[in-house]
C-alpha cells in the first residue's frame, strides 16, 4: 500500500484537492491517504507553519505528497506559504520541477491553427536554487537610499543534475502519440548573465555529449518566449533555471487552456516527491464553487504514474480528456459545471472504466 500525504492549503486549494482525492479513490488504487491542515488557518490559529519535524516526517512516512495552493490575504507576508511550499522544495531537495504542456482540445489554445498534436512538451525547471533561494537582503529600507539585493545562486551540482534529469527524461519518455522525444532545449540569458549563464552553457555541452541520440538546442529566454507564442510546435523538453522555468511554464500553460488545467510534479528521483496544480490560491474566487479542479486532478494522475500506477493514471487522463471534449468542465474552459460537479463527473468516468 502506498502512503499519500494531502495538504489542501489555502483558497481554492481547499476546493480542488478534495476533488482530486475523490478521483484518486475512484481508481480503486491501493492507497492510504492522510490529510494535513497546514495553511493560513493553521498558522493564524497557532502561529505555526510546519511542525518541527514536518518535512522529515513526510520524507520518512509517505511515498508522495499532493498539495493544493498557498496564499491568503489575512497573512500579507505570506510567511506560511514560503515556509511550507518553498520549505518543502528545499528541505526535501525536490530539485526537479516537471510541468507537462499538452493541449487536450484545439478550442483551449488561443493560437490559430494549432491542434492537440502540435503541443506536447515538458518544461523541466531547477527547483531549489536561483533567485528563489532567498539569499540577499534590504539595506536602509523605507528610505530614498533603499537597496534590495536578491542573489541568483547556481551550483555546479544543481545545474548538472537538472540538465542530466532533462536528458534522461527525454530518453525515457514518449509523447501521447507514442512517438519518442528527440530534443532537449536549454534556455538561459547567458548573453547578459554571463557568470551563471556561463556555468549553464558549459555543463549543458558536457552533459549533451553523453546523449548523442538526443538533439541539444539552446535559446535565450526572451527568444524562447517569443517563439512559444509565435509557433510552439517542435518543442520536446525544455530545461532551465528556477525563475525562467516559473515564467515560461506559466506562459506555456496559456497554450493549453490556462493555469486551471496545468499540472506539475516536484521530484527527487527515488525519494518522496510532491505534486501540485500550477495555479495559486486565487482568494478572489475561493469558496464560490467555480475553480477548475482539472489541474489538481491531472497532478494526481502524475503522482500515480510516478508511483508506478500507470493504469490508474491513464484512466484519469482519459476521463479528463473526455470531460474537456464534452465540456463537462468549469466555465473558464467552456463548461457550465461547478468545481464539485466537474470533479464528480471525472470521478464517475474513472470508476466506470
Amino acid at each position: 500500500m502506498r502512503r499519500i500525504g494531502v495538504i489542501p492549503g489555502d483558497g481554492i486549494g481547499k476546493e480542488v484537492i478534495p476533488e482530486a482525492v475523490r478521483v484518486i479513490e475512484a481508481t480503486g488504487a491501493d492507497l492510504a491517504i492522510t490529510r494535513f491542515d497546514w495553511g493560513a488557518d493553521h498558522y493564524l490559529a497557532g502561529k505555526t507553519t510546519v511542525p518541527p519535524d514536518g518535512f522529515a516526517m513526510l520524507d520518512r512516512d509517505f511515498d508522495a505528497i499532493l498539495v493544493g495552493a498557498f496564499g491568503d490575504p489575512r497573512v500579507p507576508s505570506n510567511i506560511h506559504a514560503k515556509a511550507i511550499l518553498l520549505g518543502m522544495r528545499s528541505q526535501m531537495d525536490l530539485y526537479a520541477n516537471v510541468r507537462p504542456v499538452r493541449l487536450m482540445d484545439a478550442s483551449l489554445c488561443p493560437l490559430k491553427g494549432i491542434e492537440p498534436k502540435d503541443i506536447d512538451f515538458v518544461v523541466i525547471r531547477e527547483n531549489t536554487e536561483g533567485v528563489y533561494g532567498d539569499l540577499g537582503g534590504v539595506f536602509k529600507q523605507g528610505t530614498a537610499d533603499e537597496v534590495a539585493i536578491q542573489e541568483d545562486i547556481n551550483t555546479r551540482k544543481g545545474v548538472e543534475r537538472i540538465i542530466r534529469y532533462a536528458f534522461e527524461y527525454c530518453a525515457s519518455s514518449k509523447k501521447l502519440d507514442a512517438s519518442p522525444r528527440r530534443r532537449v532545449l536549454m534556455c538561459d540569458k547567458s548573453n547578459a548573465m554571463t557568470h551563471a549563464g556561463g556555468l549553464w552553457q558549459r555543463v549543458f555541452k558536457e552533459v549533451a555529449a553523453e546523449y548523442a541520440q538526443i538533439e541539444a538546442q539552446h535559446m535565450y529566454v526572451d527568444a524562447l518566449a517569443m517563439q512559444m507564442v509565435r509557433d510552439p510546435r517542435g518543442f520536446d523538453v525544455i530545461v532551465t533555471n528556477n525563475m525562467f522555468g516559473d515564467i515560461i511554464s506559466d506562459l506555456a500553460a496559456g497554450l493549453q487552456g490556462g493555469l486551471g488545467v496545468a499540472a506539475s510534479g516536484n521530484l527527487r528521483p527515488g525519494k518522496t516527491s510532491m505534486f501540485e496544480p500550477v495555479h495559486g490560491s486565487a482568494p478572489t474566487i475561493a469558496g464560490k464553487n467555480i475553480a477548475n479542479p482539472l489541474g489538481a486532478i491531472l497532478s494526481a494522475a502524475m503522482m500515480l504514474a510516478h508511483l508506478g500506477m500507470a493504469g490508474e493514471a491513464q484512466k484519469i487522463e482519459a476521463a479528463v480528456l473526455e470531460a474537456v471534449r464534452q465540456k463537462k468542465t468549469t466555465a473558464d474552459i467552456g463548461g457550465t459545471l461547478g468545481t464539485r460537479d466537474a470533479g464528480e463527473w471525472v470521478a464517475q468516468r474513472v470508476a466506470s472504466r
